[in-house]
């Protein structure tokens, strides 16, 4: 399958994003990550990417007489590389972005979905901004958005750290 078809489905990308940053996550675990999916769903995308190779088993354990695997992301896998994406044409841009917008309203709903969730508190943020900025200007805000976030995607769970979707999107509306 090729990589826009198989990461181009909102279930899909929520897994991806759930095992993000080294987890590994059973079945049941995604399962409990995706509230308002059923399981069977779940297992059917899990199996569709085992086999394009966006998942592999790290790990398998008998359980009850069952065989429960550890799931964990191949990351070259994991998205939609450069070439494929220079390839793309006007409608798979559409399509890919509306599946990237439909798995983020799933995860924020089912964030505003957790007891306790507290967006004020937890410096929840949507906002929009339109600047002025030449190519070189541009490529700069880039390089410096990727300096501030890459280090902290290494970040390893700990007390007092709570994990964060970030969802950078940038393109021009004139």
């Amino acid at each position: 399958m090729d990589p826009l078809e198989l990461l181009g489905q909102p279930v899909r990308l929520r897994i991806v994003h759930a095992l993000r940053g080294g987890r590994t996550l059973t079945t049941s675990e995604l399962c409990e990550r995706l509230p308002g999916v059923s399981k069977a769903t779940v297992y059917r995308h899990i199996d569709l990417l085992a086999a394009g190779g966006v998942l592999e088993v790290a790990e398998e354990r008998r359980v009850r007489g069952a065989v429960e695997r550890h799931y964990r992301l191949r990351g070259e896998h994991a998205s939609i590389g450069m070439e494929a994406f220079e390839k793309m044409t006007a409608d798979d841009h559409r399509r890919a972005f509306a599946v990237a917008m439909a798995a983020l309203i799933a995860e924020f709903d089912a964030y505003l979905g957790h007891e306790g969730a507290d967006p004020a508190a937890d410096h929840v943020g949507f906002r929009q901004h339109a600047v002025w900025l030449s190519r070189e200007e541009l490529e700069e805000l880039i390089g410096e958005l990727r300096r501030a976030i890459a280090p902290r995607l290494s970040h390893e769970p700990a007390p007092g750290r709570a994990r964060y979707l970030l969802s950078p999107i940038l393109f021009p509306v004139e």
